[in-house]
């Protein structure tokens, strides 16, 4: 199997209903920061500013996965704090709405951070 290059190839690589969840994550994003640009990086479906990672974003078995590091997380920690989190990652369940306005909010702040 071939590593996908875009975020498109990597969206395809998923079924119907992953992909339409991986879709909202990437349209709320690019809602979010329209001069973002795509990329992939570690694999995922990133948005990068400034040349600098901004935010990755990808699909496990039971979740969709949202990387803001290094302190996106820690700025939104109140709010986070019902889902289940790594180090600089947190999972959204797959059987739930993903909360796209906070991911909004979460890549705006990034964005933020990166444009200083």
């Amino acid at each position: 199997m071939n590593t996908p290059t875009s975020i498109d190839e990597c969206i395809a690589t998923y079924d119907e209903p992953i992909q339409d969840l991986l879709k909202q994550m990437r349209t709320a994003i690019h809602e979010a920061v329209p001069e973002a640009t795509e990329a992939i990086s570690y694999g995922l479906p990133t948005f990068r500013i400034n040349g600098k990672n901004m935010v990755h974003f990808g699909a496990g078995k039971h979740h969709i996965g949202f990387y803001a590091t290094p302190d996106g997380h820690a700025e939104f920690e109140p709010e986070l704090s019902k889902y289940k989190r790594g180090k600089g990652s947190v999972q959204f369940p797959l059987d739930q709405p993903l909360p796209l306005d906070l991911v909004k909010r979460i890549a705006q702040y990034r964005a933020e951070q990166l444009r200083k």
